[in-house]
Parts: C-alpha cells; sequence; structure tokens
C-alpha cells in the first residue's frame, strides 16, 4: 500500500496555512539534510498563550510538507501545554497513514521537531525576559 494516500496529496498539492507571519512570537527553522526538506514555523500568540495564527513555509517532499500543513490545523487555537505533547502518532493520525516506518519517518517529524525547537527557544526566552 502506498503511503501516499489521498489525504497526503491532497496537504501536498493545497497546503493550508502556506507563508509567513510578521513578527511571529515563535519563528523556527528546521532541516533535514539528508533529504533536503526545509520546513519554517511561525507562531502568533494571544495573550491567554494559545496559538493566534500559524503559518509554516520551506520545500521537501509531499511528506514533509504535508505533515507541517496538518500540524498548522492541529495547532491554531491549542495553547503552549497542549502544544508540547503533540507526537508523531498525531501526525500519522491526521493524515490517516500507516505507520510510515524508518525511512520515512524523519520526513514526518520535521515540523514537530521544528515546534518542539520552537517552543523551547520561546521559553526559555520568556523565563529570561521575567527575570529581567
Amino acid at each position: 500500500m502506498s503511503i501516499y494516500r489521498e489525504k497526503v496529496i491532497d496537504h501536498y498539492k493545497n497546503p493550508r496555512n502556506f507563508g509567513k507571519l510578521d513578527n511571529p512570537d515563535i519563528e523556527v527553522k528546521e532541516s533535514n539534510p539528508l533529504c533536503g526538506d526545509d520546513i519554517e514555523l511561525y507562531i502568533k500568540l494571544n495573550t491567554n498563550g494559545s496559538v493566534a495564527d500559524v503559518k509554516f513555509s520551506g520545500k521537501g517532499c509531499a511528506l514533509s510538507i504535508a505533515a507541517a500543513s496538518v500540524l498548522t490545523e492541529i495547532i491554531s487555537g491549542k495553547k503552549l501545554k497542549e502544544l508540547k505533547r503533540l507526537n508523531k502518532k498525531d501526525i500519522i493520525k491526521a493524515l490517516d497513514l500507516p505507520d510510515p516506518g524508518p525511512t520515512r519517518i524523519e520526513c514526518l517529524l520535521l515540523p514537530i521537531k521544528a515546534l518542539k525547537l520552537g517552543l523551547t527557544e520561546y521559553l526559555k526566552r520568556e523565563v529570561s525576559n521575567s527575570k529581567s
């Protein structure tokens, strides 16, 4: 059975929330040098700490673009603590995929890695600012 199911192809050809945000609270770039995928994630937060707006840009294979697209849909409106709990199972379920296996999992994980890195950097910055 092909991993490129209908949902993956749809999100790849018609990515949701593709673009950039001005002055995001979280901006992060993550790359997979082995396959050449690059994802940039931009997140604006509400004053209550939930995702007010999210966009992504980048280039890559169908799986990495589809995963980034579906990730933006998943995190929209969610609070930071909810974002921290997201994992590969959430992406696999949202894209209605079978287990992608070890060769393709990195493509699916790239947007989640970007999100986790961005959250870590943001929270460190917030702690540092609160001590100032």
